[in-house]
């Protein structure tokens, strides 16, 4: 059975400075009609760094969930941008961190019942210690676990952001 659902229509709902919000009409494959929402993101690096055999964590404030949460270094990229450069800026600007190797560990789609966002996650390797250059908006505390301990939070509960859990199981799964 074809799954794919055709589009009818479509209009921009709302434009911000990075996202857009569509609103579509599409044909489901069972011939009904149905409307999607859907938030277009330009994609973004997530990037797991070891320092000293520990996972160099970002403690942010998340305003959209109204939390601290804890997490591995990320950002969206600009247009047009590869996803490598995204990653060793982001690296860069939030923890000082430059990489001597970067390695390619997968991609995730963060929500795709309504979100095209597709992050790619790196490996960063032979690091070298530098200056942050933080956005504006950017208050971050740098943490640094073990392996081990990051399973644990993520079992307990005390991670719980997708793309770093995300992330984690891809290097256990490459790197193992």
């Amino acid at each position: 059975m074809n799954l794919r659902e055709k589009k009818l229509t479509s209009q921009i709902a709302y434009k911000g400075r990075f996202l857009t919000i569509d609103h579509d009409t599409v044909l489901v494959p069972n011939g009904n009609v149905s409307d999607r929402e859907v938030v277009r993101h330009p994609g973004a690096a997530a990037i797991i760094a070891f320092v000293d055999n520990k996972i160099v964590f970002e403690r942010q404030y998340r305003y959209a969930v109204d939390k601290t949460l804890l997490e591995i270094p990320a950002g969206k990229k600009d247009l047009g941008e590869d996803t490598i450069i995204t990653a060793k800026r982001e690296l860069k600007e939030e923890t000082g961190y430059i990489a001597g190797d970067m390695k390619y560990l997968g991609a995730i789609y963060t929500s795709v019942g309504f979100c095209d966002e597709k992050i790619d996650i790196y490996l960063a390797k032979n690091l070298t210690k530098g200056d942050t250059s933080f956005d504006m908006d950017e208050i971050i505390e740098l943490e640094y676990y073990t392996l081990d301990s990051v399973k644990a939070m993520i079992r307990d509960g005390i991670i719980t952001d997708a793309k770093t859990i995300s992330a984690i199981m891809l290097y256990i799964t490459n790197e193992k």
